[in-house]
């Protein structure tokens, strides 16, 4: 189930909890609600999508707003994947666990329901060492920390869809000295030097 499917279905949830004044089970739609004893607000809709008899979806709420969801896809008892909502309810970042962990290596960020940015722990330690940027969607570029010292080392750039440039920091400086342009067709076009490693780039080889 998609992310904007799932709101929707938590959304009518919540209004058929409110309207029937529950406390418990929701009819046959396997929803459990569960309250604040103290206040009486609702804190969490836990939800059994498949109808298997286990958990697989948790909500967590402020009363009738959506905090986030946290859902186990594999049903092997760990969270997989961890959904943040805004004030407007709106979703703005997904949490997923690549390494099936039960800890998130992967972050996606929305503006108005599209991918903004994603931050990536390629090695599953918690350590983000991939940062992918988007626009309008689509990739547009990649900055990643290939020694895991802490600095991004290697850069790329991304034209409609295909990989512009990939520039490296050989020097460990954390500027890039080395750059190869592919063309529009994907081939390798030029390779670029810029040993200061200040934005004065020398074409050293072209393959066009």
């Amino acid at each position: 189930m998609s992310a904007p499917v799932r709101f929707v279905w938590l959304a009518a949830a919540l209004v058929m909890l409110l309207i029937a004044g529950c406390s418990g089970d929701v009819g046959n739609q396997n929803v459990h609600a569960v309250y604040d004893p103290a206040t009486g607000k609702l804190v969490r809709l836990d939800y059994d999508s498949d109808h298997n008899g286990k958990i697989d979806t948790r909500a967590y709420m402020d009363g009738t707003r959506v905090l986030r969801i946290e859902i186990d896809r594999n049903e092997d008892g760990r969270v997989d994947r961890w959904e943040y909502y805004g004030p407007d309810e709106k979703l703005q970042k997904i949490g997923l666990s690549r390494g099936d962990t039960g800890r998130p290596d992967e972050w996606v960020y929305l503006q108005d329901g599209v991918t903004s940015r994603i931050d990536i722990s390629t090695r599953g330690n918690g350590t983000i060492d991939r940062w992918e940027y988007y626009e309008h969607g689509q990739l547009a570029r990649v900055e990643m920390d290939g020694n895991d010292d802490g600095r991004v080392d290697q850069w790329e750039t991304y034209k409609d869809g295909h990989v512009s440039t990939v520039a490296f920091d050989t020097a460990h400086r954390g500027k890039p000295d080395r750059r190869l342009v592919y063309g529009p067709d994907g081939n390798l076009a030029e390779v670029d030097t810029d040993p200061t490693g200040n934005g004065q780039w020398r074409k050293v080889r072209s393959d066009q």
